[in-house]
């Protein structure tokens, strides 16, 4: 098996991803089981035969299958004006799909 990874674009980040690798991205339009292909791929590793892209690598792509949609912690926001009464306190879960990587196409 050849040791491979790649930096790719996905939904506005940038990860480094290898086969079989699952990773929680931003969420996807696309439904659970659905097979997705992302062609922003900036940077290909082939057993230390790098390509680097300008801004991405010509031919390459990453295959990844969603495996399920989820939401992440809460986090807090809090804003208050000192001495005048003024508190917000609102709430934020993040949108996320757990894609697993499936193949690298170099």
């Amino acid at each position: 098996m050849l040791n491979m990874f790649a930096i790719v674009s996905i939904a506005g980040q940038q990860f480094k991803v290898e086969e079989g690798q699952q990773i929680f991205v931003h969420r996807l339009a696309a439904n659970e089981g659905d097979s997705v292909t992302f062609d922003a791929v900036h940077l290909l590793d082939q057993d230390g035969k790098v390509s680097i892209g300008a801004p991405n690598v010509k031919g390459a792509s990453v295959k990844a299958s969603v495996l399920s949609h989820v939401k992440g912690d809460k986090v807090i926001v809090f804003h208050k004006k000192r001495r005048k009464g003024y508190r917000k306190k609102n709430g934020h879960r993040q949108s996320f799909t757990q894609i697993k990587i499936d193949t690298i196409n170099g």
